[in-house]
């Protein structure tokens, strides 16, 4: 489980890059809200992660089920960051890193245990 998490946090690395720099020009450059931020970051990641971890940590077919499963709960978990980022007023910062680290350990768990669960 060791390694497979290793595959995971190296896809995770690139998809994190990803969304820290849409994260960056939505804040920035297009002056939205941190919910709206990380929302549009993950958009953005979040296919490249699924497929990359598909084909590269878990070795299993992508279905339109899958996909489904893994974008709503990704999805959810980054409304809910952005959003307590914003009632807290935490600089955006700590919300990437936050919604980074949160995503990384549940979004393993979930897609070990729930979306690729059947994976050989």
């Amino acid at each position: 489980m060791l390694k497979l998490f290793a595959k995971y946090t190296s896809i995770g690395v690139l998809n994190t890059l990803i969304h820290w720099v849409v994260f960056g020009v939505c804040i920035y450059a297009a002056h939205t809200n941190q919910a709206m931020a990380n929302f549009a970051g993950f958009i953005v990641a979040v296919s490249f992660s699924f497929f990359a971890n598909a084909k590269f940590t878990f070795k299993a077919s992508t279905t339109t089920m899958r996909y489904l499963l893994y974008v709503g709960f990704m999805g959810t978990l980054s409304v809910v960051v952005g959003w307590a980022a914003d009632r807290c007023s935490l600089p955006p910062i700590v919300t990437l890193v936050t919604f980074s680290a949160i995503s990384l350990v549940c979004g393993f768990v979930y897609s070990k245990f729930i979306v690729f669960r059947d994976a050989k």
